[in-house]
């Protein structure tokens, strides 16, 4: 059987793959320290089940535009309008099944052969690979730790080809937890406009920041980008959502109408009743946001400082999402290496950076209970120090 041959131009997920070993080690009754899954630990909020039961009650099963129901593209423009001072209309939106098929649905829908997509390392796995399957080719723009993981404007306009198509850009960053401050993002939207390339704004993590953080949509700033840019988010992170599968772009109306077409026929609209526990997230207390941001803050306070006191270990602080991306660099071995022996014999799991395109480094997340995070610190401190 001969397979097409994008298929052998992808990588396989290392995320996915070693959430998959800790699970199976967890399920043999294995005490597992899982800083792995970029997933809160946080149930979903109950009156965002309680909308999703309401619509099953109310007969919410059949099948419904492949854009969205309007309901929720009108929830989300209001957002967007009110949080991000983006001006999109409920035309302008498109729910997708989980912020990654926006993302993957958009590549398709404009990406081709011959086309260059500029991506900054570290960077969430995916973004190559949806590049990859429509054809393009992604231009990797090293970044450095102390710039904190994030790219200058020189090095985006050194980047741009005639080929460049699309910028990828991540703030709050997975897997760095970096934040781009408003003079930078305005920095990066100069020179997009001047070269008149698109991007598209990752915005998933946007409400969880820390300290002094501001989260600037890069849209935002003035028509011309506004014009060039495609902003997807969604509810995994924010309102712990992930296994709903909600997501969404908002982008302008020609692109939006290709990956409408594309999504006809592709997955069709997202789950109908989910969509319901989606506007009860967007139109009801935010309450809850803030209590798991508390929980976060506290999370990331501990483990960043306790990972900058293991010797040989350090890391950026992170102003954003859930991450610490640390360098392991000085303990002489690679990532993939360091982290199956991390969780062979220590029974903790992390990402090897190589899935982030940085080998040097490996990333924990602290969407976990702060009793793990205790107990996984003291077991990675015996594992570097033996």
């Amino acid at each position: 059987m001969k397979l097409a041959a994008r298929v052998n131009r992808v990588s396989p997920s290392i995320t996915l793959a070693i959430s998959a070993k800790a699970k199976a080690m967890k399920a043999k009754g294995i005490d597992v320290c899982s800083f792995s899954a970029g997933e809160p630990d946080f149930p979903t909020p109950q009156h965002i089940c309680q909308a999703a039961k309401t619509a099953l009650d109310e007969g919410k099963t059949r099948y419904g535009a492949a854009v969205g129901e309007l309901a929720l593209r009108k929830a989300i423009a209001n957002k967007l309008q009110k949080d991000n001072n983006l001006n999109y209309q409920a035309e302008d939106i498109i729910v997708t099944n989980g912020g990654k098929f926006s993302l993957f649905n958009l590549t398709q829908a404009l990406i081709e052969p011959g086309d260059e997509v500029i991506i900054p390392a570290p960077y969430w796995l995916s973004y190559p690979e949806m590049v990859k399957l429509a054809g393009g080719t992604p231009v990797i723009v090293d970044t450095l730790a102390e710039n904190d993981y994030k790219i200058t404007p020189q090095q985006l306009e050194q980047a741009i080809t005639p080929q460049t198509k699309l910028f990828i850009y991540n703030s709050p960053s997975n897997p760095t937890g970096s934040v781009y401050a408003p003079d930078e993002v305005r920095a990066l939207a100069k020179i997009i406009v001047e070269r008149d390339i698109l991007v598209v704004s990752d915005e998933i993590y946007e409400k969880i920041l820390y300290d002094d953080a501001v989260h600037l949509s890069i849209g935002s700033i003035n028509d011309e980008i506004f014009a060039r840019t495609i902003t997807s988010s969604g509810f995994a992170k924010s309102h712990s959502m992930t296994g709903w599968r909600v997501g969404y772009a908002a982008a302008p109306s020609e692109i939006l109408k290709a990956m409408a077409k594309i999504q006809g026929h592709s997955t069709s609209n997202v789950c109908t009743f989910a969509q319901y526990g989606a506007i009860a997230a967007l139109e009801s207390s935010q309450e809850c946001v803030q209590e798991m941001l508390s929980a976060f803050t506290l999370r990331r306070s501990y483990m960043y400082e306790a990972i900058n006191h293991i010797p040989k270990l350090s890391c950026p602080k992170p102003f954003g999402a859930f991450y610490l991306f640390v360098d392991i660099s000085q303990t002489g071995k690679k990532s993939l290496e360091f982290c199956d022996e991390l969780l062979d014999t220590k029974q903790v799991a992390a990402i090897p950076g190589v899935a982030f395109g940085m080998d040097e480094c490996i990333r924990f997340s602290y969407a976990t209970d702060m009793d793990t995070i205790k107990e996984g610190i003291k077991r990675l401190t015996e594992f570097v120090n033996s």
